[in-house]
Formats: C-alpha cells, structure tokens, sequence
C-alpha cells in the first residue's frame, strides 16, 4: 500500500512539474499584452503558482480588471501581495492605488502610502508622483512640503511632466532655502538609486 502512495505521489509531482515546464512566461506575457486572456491565464497560472514574479504580477492584473476571469479583487491583492513581497514594483504601486481606493480592502492612505514608498524606491515613477501627492496633502502620512517637492521633483526627472508642474507649485510655498534643501535631496536619491525599494526609505 505504501509502494502504491508513493508511486501515485511520484506521478502527480512529475505530472505538475511537467505542466510547469510547459508553461511559457512569454508566451503568457505576450497573450495578455494582445487580449488573449485565456492563453495567458494557461500560461502565467502554473508559474504563478510556482512563484514566478511577472506570472503572479500578470495573474493579479487579470483578477482586478475582469480579464478573462471573473473580477476578483481578493484574488488580486492575493497575487499583488506576492508578488509585491518579492519586490516587484508596480505590484507595489498597484496595491498602493488599490488601498487608496478601497478596492477588496477598506479604503485607507496610510498603506498606500506605505506601497507608493516601496514601488517610489523601485524606481516606478507614477509611485513617485504618488508619495508627492502624500507629502502634499498629508494623505497617509504627516503633510510635508519640502517632501513633496522632493519626490515631485524625482519623478518630474524621470520625465512627469504633471509631477514638473506639482512640483513647481509646491516650491511657491517654500522658502529659497528648504527648495534648496529639496533639489540637494532628490538630486542626492537619483545618483544613489540603484534600482532597491531601501531607498525610499531615505527620504521619509
């Protein structure tokens, strides 16, 4: 009876590892870039559920947008969530926008806060505009301008044009010296960014 479990075992495992192996992230990647959710869903499901990144990131965009499964925002902030605990950024940033909005969650700024800082410091540059939407407003954390124009001004390098123009606003609020001070920071996280989610936490 033994002999039989583990032979049953052994079949089932190579079974699934067979299926993983024939799974293609960029066949799934490129079915879902053209709408075909349902190759993209064969192909990403299997690794998603091995613990590849992209296929957990590809997986929970289908389940918050309805794309070829039902609308899930539970099963989206599952796979954000994973992902996003591996350090991919736009899950980061998406998790952000998902509590802010109270989308599966109670709508809440502090942890979107918390995400737009993690996704900001992996370089995702609308999480960058975002976390100076924050400082600006004191959403989620404590209303800090000289902040706020410091990841305005991050993002508006990295080509926002809308983070240029918010920046530029803030900085009629501030004095000579704290603009000064700010432009000295963010210049300062740019040439140190190497692409890590700590660098965020630099400017706090």
């Amino acid at each position: 009876m033994r002999s039989f479990f583990r032979t049953a075992f052994l079949a089932i495992f190579m079974l699934s590892s067979a299926t993983v192996l024939a799974a293609d992230l960029d066949k799934g990647l490129a079915a879902f870039a053209e709408g075909d959710y349902e190759t993209a869903l064969a192909e990403c499901q299997p690794l998603a559920d091995e613990g590849n990144v992209e296929a957990m990131f590809c997986v929970g965009r289908m389940y918050a947008n309805g794309f070829g499964v039902p609308m899930d925002d539970a099963m989206a902030l599952k796979w954000y969530g994973l992902a996003a605990g591996e350090g991919h950024g736009q899950a980061q940033y998406n998790l952000g926008i998902m509590h802010a909005n109270g989308w599966g969650v109670a709508m809440s700024d502090a942890p979107a806060a918390g995400f737009y800082r993690l996704a900001a410091g992996n370089g995702i540059v609308e999480a960058q505009a975002a976390l100076g939407y924050c400082y600006k407003h004191g959403a989620g954390v404590e209303k800090d301008l000289v902040k706020a124009h410091i990841w305005f001004d991050i993002a508006a390098h990295n080509d926002d044009l809308s983070s240029a123009s918010e920046r530029d606003s803030v900085a009629e609020r501030l004095t000579e010296e704290e603009i000064f001070a700010a432009q000295r920071s963010a210049l300062q996280w740019l040439e140190s960014f190497e692409g890590s989610a700590m660098h965020a936490d630099r400017i706090e």
